[in-house]
């Protein structure tokens, strides 16, 4: 029996199975597909939905859009969705982007993306197109090496923080956690970077170094996933997939605003149009993000050992070949119902 969060649907092959019909959709924690995959996103949209292969076990599930009202999009080169943005609103989808916008060039934690004064147009430009509350800036991962500590990396941020004053609302930060992950200390061995992880001082005197910052820039600073709480510096805990966001930039979407747990709007005099308001409870939290996380439920759509950015922390790719033996296949079936053409 299907739940009513599922829907049946037919696949490209021709089979009937169940899927998800989530509200909101993460385009993706796991890999860029603003940068490397917005074509096959735009026509597995016009077919209706997707099918992603669980990393952990192999099996294979479908989600479909049918009830899709909003999409986040993580980035860290989202200029091939700006001529892309007028398909969402033809289809009545919202959208924000999370963009990742760090400046690792000398340190070359991030072998392929444009040019920092590259990434910095495309933010200015998007926020242009969107609004400037849709665009997040993320510094993240902020990231110690034996030559770059905590007073460069500062000095980087207020570089990038003054370039988006006026395109910015919000900027999210996290520190690295690489000792959890082998692959990634790994990775970052074998490139010969001699990393560190940051000590509680150095959390907290970065944290204040922002702080003091946006002392002139007033965005809203918040701190992703992390177990230390730097609310006395003005630092909120951060939700990347957030429902007072999505609430307070699309008020009006109904089927939107009854996920998000908003109240029917009350007669407004004078034919105006009511915005409705929030009830005390929020929308579920997402139970597969880390303890710290804030993030609401989302049905992520991307694929693990995807992404040809290739950064040297990233921990969504394990190995550059199981990432090139994805693009083949991607390449060979660009519109298939997975990323990865399988």
């Amino acid at each position: 029996m299907l739940r009513p969060t599922q829907t049946e649907i037919t696949t490209d092959a021709g089979e009937r199975v169940a899927a998800r019909t989530p509200v909101i959709v993460s385009a993706s924690r796991a890999t860029d597909i603003p940068a490397c995959y917005a074509d096959w996103f735009f026509e597995r949209l016009r077919r209706g939905y997707v099918a992603r292969i669980n990393p952990f076990d192999g099996r294979r599930s479908y989600i479909s859009f049918a009830r899709t009202r909003a999409v986040v999009f993580w980035s860290k080169n989202p200029r091939p969705l700006l001529p892309r943005l007028a398909e969402l609103r033809e289809r009545g989808i919202h959208c924000y982007v999370q963009y990742t916008l760090n400046d690792y060039e000398d340190e070359g934690l991030e072998p392929h993306l444009p040019p920092l004064e590259e990434r910095i147009d495309t933010f200015r430009r998007l926020a242009e197109h969107l609004g400037r509350g849709l665009v997040v800036w993320r510094f993240d991962p902020l990231l110690l090496t034996d030559r770059l500590g905590t007073e460069e990396l500062l000095r980087r941020a207020e570089r990038i923080g003054d370039s988006l004053r006026d395109a910015a609302e919000k900027l999210v930060f996290s520190f690295a956690d690489i000792g959890i992950y082998r692959h990634v200390a790994r990775n970052l061995d074998r490139r010969g970077i001699r990393w560190r992880e940051f000590t509680d001082g150095e959390m907290l005197q970065t944290a204040a170094g922002l702080a003091a910052l946006n002392e002139r820039w007033g965005y809203t600073l918040a701190a992703c996933g992390e177990r230390t709480d730097f609310a006395h510096l003005g630092i909120v805990r951060n939700r990347c997939i957030d429902d007072e966001l999505l609430f307070r930039h699309f008020p009006h979407d109904r089927a939107l605003t009854d996920y998000l747990g908003a109240t029917p709007p009350s007669p407004a005099l004078f034919g105006e149009t009511a915005r409705p308001e929030r009830t005390a409870a929020h929308p579920p939290k997402d139970r597969g993000q880390r303890a710290f996380c804030g993030c609401i439920a989302s049905a992520d759509i991307g694929q693990y050992a995807t992404c040809p950015h290739l950064c040297a922390y990233c921990y969504a790719n394990r190995s550059e070949r199981s990432v090139a033996e994805n693009l083949r296949l991607h390449r060979l079936h660009p519109f298939a119902e997975t990323i990865t053409g399988r």
